[in-house]
């Protein structure tokens, strides 16, 4: 590898370490803000591993902050098995920076209208997620569960989120009043929604399609180094920047999860900064690479 080529890896890694603190960083202070100006101060809940922390601080009084911490530690150290360590190590700062914005910052209490504070409480805190998401972490616990669970059963991400909220909203109502759990409904539909819109699409897999002159190398990275199952497909080109081209391509296919992707992306501009990449929603997968990854755990 050539000198240059080492000092624009090492540029682009700076870039993209920048914008991932960037990121993860504006989505703890957002989350923050639902969770102090809006639920904490009200009492209201939400869903995930975050709901659960406010339903235990509303019945006991133990702190959000140790609580958030404390209950996510079983799905962070989920996450490094399941995923990746640079992954688990985002999880974790962003959970512990979440857990200390609450104890240190303090912000005012904005509305004591309970719609507002459903609507808006989820709102910030489903941007919060949201921007934590693009930031390659996250702040709930709740969604690494899913995907686990996902490659054991044949539940898809969307239904064990959906039951173990369901869960929730159920222990909510029996041990507060059932108010409280529709209010709690409402701010994790405003949450859920808020999320989709920043991260586009709450599916499990995406799949990408890569097209470069360097695709060897990049199925060669994507199959080695990061373990993913690719189909390459021949292709011809059809017209580019210099007008009519009929020059034969590879084209680079494969299909990942949503947490994955920022990791991704980030290796196949490494190889080549100007790939043209694809990303295509998938609502679900079944056989392949990642069913066989979900058998042998």
């Amino acid at each position: 590898m050539t000198s240059s080529r080492r000092a624009r890896l090492a540029r682009l890694n700076l870039i993209q370490r920048t914008q991932d603190v960037v990121l993860i960083t504006i989505g703890v202070l957002l989350a923050a803000v639902g969770l102090k100006c809006f639920l904490l101060p009200n009492g209201f809940l939400d869903g995930g591993v975050t709901g659960i922390s406010l339903l235990i601080n509303r019945l006991t009084g133990i702190s959000i902050s140790l609580l958030l911490v404390v209950i996510n530690i079983p799905f962070i150290l989920l996450a490094y098995k399941q995923l990746s360590l640079g992954f688990t190590l985002k999880a974790l700062a962003a959970i512990v920076g979440l857990a200390a914005a609450l104890v240190f910052i303090k912000m005012p209490v904005v509305t004591n209208d309970k719609l507002l504070i459903a609507i808006f409480g989820g709102f910030f805190l489903g941007a919060g997620i949201g921007m934590s998401v693009r930031g390659g972490a996250v702040l709930d616990g709740t969604e690494v569960l899913a995907l686990f669970i996902n490659r054991k059963t044949v539940l898809s991400v969307g239904e064990v989120i959906m039951y173990f909220n369901i869960l929730i909203f159920g222990v909510a109502a029996v041990l507060i009043n059932i108010e409280t759990a529709m209010y709690a409904m409402l701010t994790y539909l405003s949450a859920s929604k808020t999320v989709d819109f920043i991260i586009q699409g709450f599916e499990e897999y995406i799949a990408l399609t890569v097209i470069s002159p360097e695709s060897e190398l990049i199925r060669k990275t994507l199959t080695l180094k990061l373990r993913k199952g690719v189909t390459v497909f021949k292709g011809k080109s059809g017209f580019g920047k210099r007008g009519q081209v009929d020059t034969e391509i590879d084209i680079v296919y494969t299909v990942v999860t949503r947490l994955e992707v920022h990791r991704i992306i980030d290796e196949i501009e490494k190889i080549d900064g100007k790939a043209f990449i694809v990303q295509h929603n998938i609502n679900d997968t079944k056989g392949g690479m990642i069913k066989r990854r979900a058998t042998h755990g």
